[in-house]
């Protein structure tokens, strides 16, 4: 694939150099996730996790906490989810007043407990609702505003390109779709033709989504669509160099593959960062669900994988993660 030579992606005024955005992802992309996304470079955008509206409204404290950033972390958006024009439009004021450079509404989501309250891809199946959200919330914002969103609930309601030229009615300043519907969840092939259809219609940018696994599959995304940017999601949690990775090839070059020293710097990094915040049984499961990510395509990372599964407690957990990087043959670790 010949190098794509993108140009910037700008967002409102916001400048996303190079066009690619780590996508929100719950449970992910949390403050210490970005911080190594960041680290490692080529991310134009960096993505909060999805916060629910009535959450921010209530004034949750643990809610709250996970909207805090550093100034190292931007260009950052903030990913707000609900149904409740009010609630919405409150929590996009409360949005506005941390001052990320975006906001963005997930219109996308497909998971049961979201759907359940009409949120997330459950509002491309009420476009007037949505409109009303979109709406309201574009009033009391100063910064960009994105929506997020599938191809719509399911194969025979394909409602992305009215939700789209919706957005772009109501003053949205760019969208970003994962084209796959609500109930293929990840399952199946992305359609990117769907992507391609989008761009299309729209005069405002289009991000495109969905099984991007190797840097050139950005590349070859951008190419076949026409889409101004490209979101990563589930292929940054395997690969957090994934970003840098595409940006050199988009200028026609490459950076070597991660060594296992690069690999034990980042793991140790971030679970350090982790721990320093948190030693409960959540960080547990947080550490143990990134190193079933980190791991792999890292050698003898199953014998490390099966090893943290009884660790009771986080300094045990970083001793045993040294541990094993410690014992690795010297030729594996160069």
């Amino acid at each position: 694939m010949p190098p794509a030579m993108a140009p910037a992606l700008t967002i409102g005024p916001v400048r996303v150099d190079p066009p690619l955005v780590l996508a929100p992802m719950a449970g992910v992309t949390d403050r210490d996730f970005r911080r190594i996304i960041r680290q490692t470079g080529g991310a134009g955008l960096v993505m909060m996790e999805f916060i629910s509206s009535r959450a921010i409204t209530a004034g949750v404290q643990k809610i709250l906490d996970l909207m805090e950033f550093g100034e190292e972390e931007r260009p950052l958006g903030i990913q707000i989810y609900g149904a409740d024009v009010e609630a919405m439009t409150e929590a996009a004021r409360m949005v506005q007043e941390l001052a990320p450079d975006t906001c963005d509404i997930n219109m996308g989501c497909p998971a049961n407990k979201v759907l359940k309250g009409c949120a997330g891809a459950a509002l491309m199946g009420d476009l007037d609702l949505a409109r009303r959200v979109i709406s309201s919330v574009r009033k009391v914002l100063t910064i960009p505003l994105t929506v997020k969103f599938r191809l719509g609930l399911r194969e025979s309601e394909k409602t992305y390109l009215e939700l789209g030229r919706l957005c772009e009615a109501n003053g949205v300043d760019a969208v970003a779709m994962h084209a796959r519907t609500a109930k293929q969840m990840f399952s199946g092939q992305a359609d990117w033709s769907e992507i391609a259809r989008l761009k299309e219609t729209l005069s405002i940018p289009v991000l495109g989504n969905g099984d991007i696994r190797e840097p050139e599959d950005a590349l070859r995304m951008m190419a076949e669509t026409g889409c101004d940017g490209v979101m990563i999601g589930r292929a940054a949690t395997k690969n957090p160099w994934i970003f840098r990775q595409i940006a050199a090839r988009m200028e026609g070059a490459t950076v070597p593959e991660p060594t296992v020293d690069d690999r034990r710097e980042l793991i140790l990094g971030h679970f350090r960062m982790l721990a320093e915040r948190d030693s409960t049984r959540f960080a547990m499961h947080k550490l143990r669900k990134f190193t079933g990510w980190y791991t792999y395509g890292l050698p003898h990372g199953r014998k490390l994988r099966q090893q943290i599964q009884t660790i009771p407690d986080v300094p045990s957990f970083l001793e045993t993660v040294e541990r094993f990087f410690d014992e690795l043959p010297e030729e594996l670790a160069a």
